[in-house]
């Protein structure tokens, strides 16, 4: 089997120089989860040196897989969380797309879209943070961010179980 990297000249050396203190090897990949309290989460200078460190960090991605649920359930309400907003701003008054009972579309408008967007945005974002804290394989991490999704599931479900997209 030719583990040479395309490009190489003779099949063993790269054609690139790799410094070895900037490129992970499959040597030091973890593939098996394991138990450590100094693993480094989404940077070099964020690595847990003491118990309390690693706890604290832990506790972190707790807090932030549930806002992670907490952002899901406000993306999925969206449009009755503008409503509601925009109610309050009137004073109480429906507006007009809404008062006439027969229209089940919202009308698209350019400010709600961007806002869907830039919600989806941090809700990607948030997702692939927390994605990363799980492939460090570290147990820890691990069971910190499913902890998180299900207390962010045991409060804020309530508002996903009234969604049409649940």
């Amino acid at each position: 089997m030719d583990m040479s990297m395309p490009g190489s000249s003779t099949g063993t050396t790269p054609a690139m120089p790799m410094d070895s203190s900037s490129m992970m090897t499959m040597e030091s990949m973890a593939t098996t989860f394991f138990i450590a309290t100094n693993t480094a989460l989404f940077s070099s200078s964020w690595i847990p040196q003491t118990t309390g460190q690693y706890a604290g960090t832990c506790i972190f991605l707790i807090a932030f897989a549930t806002i992670f649920r907490a952002l899901l359930a406000i993306r999925v309400n969206f449009p009755q969380v503008v409503d509601a907003i925009e109610r309050r701003s009137r004073h109480g008054r429906i507006p007009p797309y809404l008062a006439d009972s027969k229209t089940t579309i919202r009308p698209w408008r350019a400010n709600e879209a961007v806002r869907l967007a830039f919600m989806d945005l941090i809700l990607a974002g948030v997702g692939y943070l927390l994605m990363i804290a799980v492939m460090t394989m570290n147990v820890g991490y691990f069971l910190s961010v499913l902890a998180g999704v299900f207390l962010g599931s045991v409060i804020f479900n309530r508002f996903l179980a009234t969604s049409t997209v649940h």
